[in-house]
């Protein structure tokens, strides 16, 4: 079916929602835009299905949503009634129609026969899947589209292990979804009638507690009460205030501010142009706050609150915004470091961290005998081995993190929680005030301890069928034609994940990579500094991940600055 037919399909509907046949009617005006909503229907990537809000097979809408929810339906009919009786949980973050693509989808869910559990209200996305695992649930869906910009909404899936479905699993539920000829014709009941048949239920406030609860586990020093520390808190508009606010008053800490501009929920986000806490525009209002009440932490999360950045007083106190990378190697060295010192580090515990995720992380976990787990993009793929290990009792989970930001410390969640993060960092910072030191002070430590290393992302926003095609033509163009050297150095090795070979390319003898497959291209130097291309799975980009070491910090800047410089104008090259 040509993008055309589609749009006919639509704009015939004559039961189509009335501010989507205004939108459509506007839409038509323009064909380029026309035809990027119908050109193909959204797809189920690292973080699920998300799009633009807006009609058409490929925006975000009611009936898109029922699509996929109907999709999730016959996933779940297919493995039995047992399953349809353990249901599953819904929740939904503070973007514009997040509560109703949610109870689109449980009204969907429910319509067949499978039991639905719908948060009452916005809550936070590793609360959702903490309640799957709480309420025993089959799965979850949450609808949020984290950290992008207003324009847009999502649709993530769970499965019974509170993760992410990991690739067999997605694939087989995109069958089902792909199998629906026409969203348009999905017909659900109404929401007072399946409330009467005891199908769609409201999830009440103790999984709130159970969850709140649970937090109180990952606390490594529990007499760390009434701490000096200042922290200033942002939720940047999102799902963030009550779990973080109520979960660092039950840790003990009394002094924390909230930018108040910042602290109620809004899916416009008026005060960021992108609410996303790896920005750091983001923090713009919380140093002001910060300077104001004299702080030592800022801390902000994103929307559905999976994601939380983290700023801390640098040299001569002026603030430094930590990246993701360096916030997860804090988090590492303090709980290894703090669990050994305690005696309670495990003889067989491991940590978690992506490919395109700093090797400091790798240094950290060798340093204190701790076995390490390199996965694929995802946070979905950490949750994978957490379930993995958990079930063959081979390793016990300690931390997990991937460079954007995101960090688990308790596997009671089984998707990062930058709540979690919040409470642990929290702790953290306070433990070295304790010590006389800053988190920049702990930061300078860690490098001095395994070395300098120094990570950046760039990327390029494509949109449409021709910024599809044109990311495409990159990929294929590196992956063709793997450059021998980069900025000055020689390249040594070619990771090719989709293909999942590694080729060395001094000897020309190639290896199986033993992850399973995925669309990104890593390319090695002689000392494992690093670059790495990754078209996003949630969003019309490609990325460039660069990673580099070396034994001063000047000289490590100066390395990543030659690749990334050489990498970015080779790839603008690429018509």
């Amino acid at each position: 079916m040509t993008w055309q037919q589609t749009y006919d399909r639509w704009n015939q509907f004559e039961g189509l929602e009335p501010h989507l046949r205004a939108e459509l009617e506007e839409l038509a005006k323009d064909e380029t835009t026309l035809e990027d909503a119908f050109y193909k229907t959204l797809e189920f990537g690292t973080g699920g299905m998300r799009g633009e809000i807006g009609p058409g097979a490929n925006r975000m809408n009611v009936y898109t949503i029922r699509k996929a929810s109907q999709g999730f339906a016959d996933f779940i009919s297919a493995s039995g009634e047992e399953a349809k009786r353990h249901g599953v949980v819904i929740a939904h973050d503070s973007r514009h129609f997040s509560p109703e693509f949610a109870l689109e989808a449980a009204r969907t869910l429910a319509s067949n026969g499978i039991k639905t559990y719908l948060f009452p209200s916005l809550r936070a996305t590793p609360e959702l899947s903490f309640a799957v695992r709480h309420l025993n649930a089959f799965g979850g869906i949450v609808i949020t589209a984290s950290h992008n910009p207003p324009e847009y909404n999502g649709f993530k899936v769970y499965g019974a292990d509170g993760g992410q479905l990991p690739p067999a699993e997605a694939d087989e539920l995109v069958t089902y979804v792909n199998a629906i000829e026409d969203e348009l014709k999905i017909e659900i009941e109404d929401e007072a009638a399946l409330r009467q048949t005891g199908l769609l239920l409201t999830v009440d406030s103790s999984v709130d507690e159970a969850y709140m609860e649970a937090l109180q586990s990952i606390r490594i020093h529990r007499d760390i009460q009434d701490s000096p520390l200042r922290i200033v808190y942002s939720p940047l508009h999102g799902t963030g205030r009550r779990p973080v606010m109520e979960g660092l008053k039950a840790y003990g800490f009394e002094h924390v501010t909230i930018v108040e501009e910042q602290a109620e929920p809004d899916g416009a986000f008026p005060t960021v142009s992108y609410p996303n806490p790896e920005e750091k525009a983001a923090f713009k209002l919380a140093m002001e706050y910060g300077d104001r009440v004299e702080a030592d932490l800022l801390m902000a999360t994103d929307p559905d609150a999976d994601r939380v950045g983290l700023t801390v007083r640098g040299r001569d106190g002026e603030w430094f915004v930590l990246t993701g990378n360096q916030t997860g190697a804090l988090l590492m060295e303090y709980i290894l470091s703090q669990k050994s010192e305690t005696g309670t580090l495990p003889s067989n515990g491991f940590v978690a961290k992506t490919i395109v995720t700093s090797e400091l992380g790798a240094a950290i976990a060798k340093a204190y005998g701790v076995h390490l787990e390199n996965t694929l993009t995802g946070f979905k793929f950490i949750g994978e081995k957490i379930k993995q290990y958990e079930e063959s009792g081979e390793y016990e989970f300690l931390f997990g993190y991937e460079e954007s930001y995101g960090y688990l410390i308790g596997d009671f969640c089984r998707d990062k929680d930058a709540v979690q993060a919040c409470l642990l960092a929290a702790e953290m910072a306070a433990y070295h005030k304790q010590h006389g030191r800053t988190l920049y002070d702990a930061l300078q430590s860690i490098y001095e301890k395994y070395g300098f290393y120094e990570e950046s992302l760039q990327s390029m926003t494509l949109k449409g069928k021709a910024g599809l095609e044109q990311i495409g033509r990159m990929m294929e163009a590196f992956r063709a034609n793997p450059p021998k050297e980069v900025g000055g150095y020689e390249v040594v090795r070619f990771e090719d994940y989709k293909k999942q070979v590694a080729t060395n390319l001094q000897s020309g003898k190639s290896e199986t990579i033993e992850l399973p497959s995925s669309n990104v291209l890593k390319f090695v130097f002689a000392d494992g500094s690093w670059f790495c291309l990754r078209p996003s799975g949630t969003e019309p980009k490609i990325k460039f991940y660069f990673s580099v070491h070396a034994d001063r910090a000047e000289k490590t800047t100066a390395k990543r600055e030659a690749i990334e410089a050489d990498v970015m104008k080779q790839a603008k090259a690429i018509d």
